[in-house]
């Protein structure tokens, strides 16, 4: 399953993803894992969840993200749930690979049995239905 979580800046975004981690680290049995450009979060989430900076690493794009990530799924099976903050820091602003993106990211958390959630910092009106369809409910 993939979700996002759509706003512009200042939207809450980020605070709600935050105690989504939280409560997720409370109710999971598997892995519960956050990338995020930069360590802005360091002090807000609990010390169970795996905080992954993708700046460390060199992460730009959505194909280098994508292969990040299915490394991070292959290297430890008991990753339930990924959430990413600021996937267009990540990837860029072109929302036709951003949609892309979500498809394969589709396929890998079928293959992985693991859920991705994503925080999108865009107006919900200027994206293509191709990505608001996995708007979180």
């Amino acid at each position: 399953m993939v979700k996002i979580i759509v706003g512009n800046k200042g939207a809450g975004k980020t605070k709600k993803i935050i105690d989504m981690i939280n409560k997720a680290v409370e109710n999971e049995t598997g892995s519960v894992v956050c990338i995020e450009k930069g360590m802005k979060l360091t002090y807000d989430i609990s010390h169970r969840c795996r905080l992954v900076d993708a700046e460390e690493f060199g992460i730009s794009g959505y194909d280098m993200f994508f292969g990040f990530v299915s490394g991070l799924c292959a290297g430890n099976y008991d990753i339930s749930r990924v959430y990413i903050d600021g996937i267009l820091k990540i990837g860029g602003r072109n929302y036709d690979a951003l949609a892309a993106f979500f498809e394969k990211m589709e396929k890998l958390s079928e293959q992985a049995k693991a859920e991705f959630l994503f925080t999108v910092s865009a107006d919900a009106e200027e994206l293509p239905a191709s990505v608001t369809k996995y708007l979180l409910d």
